[in-house]
């Protein structure tokens, strides 16, 4: 299947994976994954959130049901689909949450829901600079050969080695990749229009190169509501060697004690 030749509009269920907690769903946490990034890889979190709190996860083009899709060209790209494709009641009580790049694609998801008079109960920004910024860690995929690229995406982590060193398997997710950080490498929003309405919450690792924990309070400037930060110990996707920790701070944003899985 070639991705500049699929027309068909992908089903909601596709573009965001709806994992429910057991019992009434009090509120919904949408998660939107770094750049090169799937649903599959936070589909995890379901065990370390209560059980009254839905977990949505977003899908970009490109990967997994999407995979025939064509690959997003911007960050509406991105963002766009994963608004349309809400399930019905999500934005009653809604907190939206990014990693990386995945930070900024939920600030827009943020703006447009808020636009649409459904703003949400609040943003979470992990390990991202804020939208007002010029990416200071830009990859330039476009100057990079498959080798080099995936020398640069080991560099940051978050993705297994053993996908990117299998030759067929690297071949399927590269230009996903390619796509994402050469959005992520480009977007800024005009400092004038980065605002949501919203309390704003931010967490980062203590060694993250990509975006330095002495950088991340400059979220606090999109927002006129609450403002908080963390700093957990880790790099660029420090939440992987802790989760019970990420979660505890998340549950402060959420509203309920974090359990974490046995």
């Amino acid at each position: 299947m070639s991705h500049d030749q699929y027309d068909a509009t992908p089903a909601p269920d596709d573009v965001v994976w709806d994992l429910p907690g057991e019992g009434p769903q009090r509120t919904s946490l949408l998660v939107l994954p770094h750049a090169g990034g799937n649903a599959h890889a936070y589909a995890e979190w379901r065990a370390y959130l209560p059980a009254d709190v839905r977990l949505l996860i977003g899908q970009y083009p490109g990967r997994g049901a999407r995979f025939a899709e064509d690959l997003p060209r911007d960050v509406t790209d991105l963002a766009g689909p994963v608004v349309a494709a809400l399930p019905a009641g999500a934005t009653d009580d809604l907190v939206v949450l990014g990693h990386s790049m995945g930070s900024l694609v939920a600030f827009e998801v943020v703006r447009a829901l808020q636009a649409s008079g459904r703003t949400p109960r609040a943003l979470v920004a992990s390990a991202c600079r804020a939208p007002y910024l010029a990416n200071p860690c830009a990859v330039y995929p476009e100057r990079l050969d498959d080798d080099e690229l995936v020398a640069a995406i080991k560099e940051r982590g978050g993705t297994d080695d053993g996908i990117l060193d299998e030759p067929e398997l690297r071949e399927i997710i590269l230009p996903s990749i390619r796509a994402d950080f050469a959005i992520d490498d480009v977007y800024r929003c005009e400092e004038s229009a980065a605002r949501v309405d919203c309390p704003v919450t931010v967490i980062g690792g203590d060694a993250d190169p990509v975006a330095p924990a002495a950088s991340l309070g400059r979220w606090a400037q999109i927002t006129d509501h609450a403002f908080a930060s963390y700093v957990l110990p880790g790099g660029h996707f420090y939440f992987q060697q802790q989760l019970p920790e990420f979660f505890a701070v998340l549950a402060q944003v959420v509203g309920a004690p974090a359990t974490a899985a046995v």
